[in-house]
């Protein structure tokens, strides 16, 4: 017996079995293998065809099927992770009305830096612990009052994962999760956010039915069937965020534990047992996958813009052709803690939210031309990256935060020992590398409702465990964060003044 995981990305759509018993990872695959396509009509806007992620499923899936060599039969849950903050509109028929407006999509921005002044900042942070902010609420208000014929015809909004969800079972649902991502759950009421729509204009009767991330959430239609391979009446029994799911996927989900990415943009998601709120908005608090009422688990998201890709234009301006990451972090590690004095501020990949919204651009200080070569900008551009995790993760220690554990995927930046390290240092933690995807993790969430297992712990506790990294003497690198510390903050004072 096997379970599937969906991840449904802006890029691509994955689809991952599990076997359902032993939790090991039959296999993954990805449509289209090129990334899909983003409609981008205006500077700043960002759409996709809901329907294109849904050709990609069906694809998917029946390529998963055939290479396994499995039966629909087989396949006896169903989990989705999907792309944060779209907005997908339908109209009675369940018709997609208009493309839909994806989670890198900021024309709602002014919208919701208006709502959170004018609702006022400590309703927003006390009530939603969030700003309206570019979230899905902000972007439906943007269809009011820009597309109001469109506007007419809405039966219900849903995220990426809820038009999924109600192709393959053609119920139309969402979870508190879900609309904590988008600025639509009440945390005081533990309810819709009626407030904010009110505000806004927006029907209630737009929100569509509530269900627990983890339930039994629908069931394959004959058509889906059809289109797919899965058997009719295959039970959908997760659904969740990318972020929420890829901590899910690192077994993330008590006070304390910590989920980290260090791609192109860097994220640190942790998780504590209260709303909480930053008062400065540099970081968001949603319901966690785990979330009710009665066991309250936050997850805090904060993202860092100059993360991997500070790394990989090293890798392509500096490096050689012939130098691969690997190489580049044995030359690194020759190079003492620190650099030589060598320090980089990565921020040169926009506005940084942790910064309060500064776009300040990368810097290199006290570069010496007679001291320092290639291996040292690789050194100081891995420490300048922790460095900025280290410095955001701060944020979370003012919220309350008690950090007992990072849990870590094993296909980016924690790959190299001289990033870890230096954060598992500084924050005085373990890092655990995991091998998981999104797509198995949902897969395996759910095995939960489906009686494969009794708790999440025990589904995504098969995950196995690559590698840990451990604190090191904190003396050295501390005195070299302070130093990068004491050059960004320079920075940002004389852009304050």
């Amino acid at each position: 017996m096997y379970l599937i995981g969906y991840d449904i990305g802006s890029s691509s759509i994955k689809a991952a079995l599990v076997d359902a018993f032993s939790g090991q990872t039959i296999k993954v695959v990805q449509h289209p293998e090129t990334e899909m396509n983003i409609i981008a009509q205006q500077p700043d806007w960002a759409e996709q065809d809901p329907e294109l992620w849904w050709d990609s499923v069906c694809q998917a899936t029946k390529n998963l099927l055939k290479q396994t060599g499995l039966d629909g039969t087989d396949i006896k849950g169903i989990g989705i992770s999907y792309q944060m903050h779209g907005l997908v509109l339908v109209d009675k028929a369940k018709e997609v009305l208009r493309p839909s407006i994806i989670w890198c999509d900021s024309r709602a921005v002014e919208i919701g830096e208006q709502a959170f002044q004018e609702i006022g900042p400590n309703i927003c942070l006390n009530q939603f612990l969030n700003s309206p902010g570019n979230f899905t609420a902000s972007k439906l208000k943007w269809v009011k009052d820009n597309e109001p014929e469109i506007y007419s015809r809405i039966d219900k909004m849903m995220l990426p994962g809820d038009y999924i969800a109600m192709k393959l079972t053609g119920q139309v649902c969402t979870t508190p999760s879900g609309l904590s991502e988008g600025i639509l759950w009440d945390f005081k009421k533990n309810d819709v956010a009626t407030s904010l729509l009110d505000y806004y204009g927006l029907k209630h009767q737009f929100i569509p039915t509530i269900v627990p991330t983890c339930s039994l959430q629908g069931t394959v239609t004959n058509k889906a069937a059809e289109l797919t391979g899965l058997f009719e009446g295959t039970p959908v029994a997760y659904r969740a965020g990318d972020q929420p799911n890829n901590a899910l996927s690192l077994n993330v989900l008590e006070p304390g534990e910590i989920a980290a990415t260090g791609g192109t943009s860097g994220v640190v998601y942790g998780i504590i047992d209260r709303p909480v709120y930053d008062e400065a908005s540099r970081v968001n608090s949603f319901a966690h996958v785990n979330y009710t009422d009665t066991q309250e688990r936050i997850g805090v998201l904060l993202c860092i813009n100059g993360s991997g890709i500070l790394y990989s234009w090293m890798k392509q301006q500096i490096a050689e052709h012939n130098i691969s990451y690997t190489d580049m972090e044995q030359m690194a590690s020759g190079i003492s803690i620190g650099s030589e004095g060598l320090r980089i501020l990565p921020f040169g990949n926009g506005a940084e939210r942790m910064l309060g919204n500064e776009n300040m651009g990368a810097q290199i200080n006290n570069l010496q031309f007679n001291r320092h070569k290639k291996a040292h900008f690789y050194r100081a551009g891995l420490e300048g990256i922790a460095f900025s995790f280290v410095y955001g993760i701060q944020v979370l220690r003012e919220m309350g935060f008690t950090i007992k554990v990072m849990r870590v995927g094993n296909d980016n930046l924690f790959q190299s020992k001289v990033f870890a390290d230096t954060i598992a240092s500084l924050v005085d933690c373990e890092i655990t590398v995991v091998e998981t995807t999104g797509a198995v993790g949902a897969a395996k969430a759910a095995g939960l409702k489906t009686g494969f297992f009794k708790t999440l712990k025990e589904a995504i506790g098969k995950t196995g465990e690559l590698m840990t990294y451990y604190p090191q003497k904190k003396g050295e690198y501390e005195q070299a964060y302070q130093t990068w510390k004491a050059d960004l903050e320079k920075i940002l004072n004389q852009q304050k003044t």
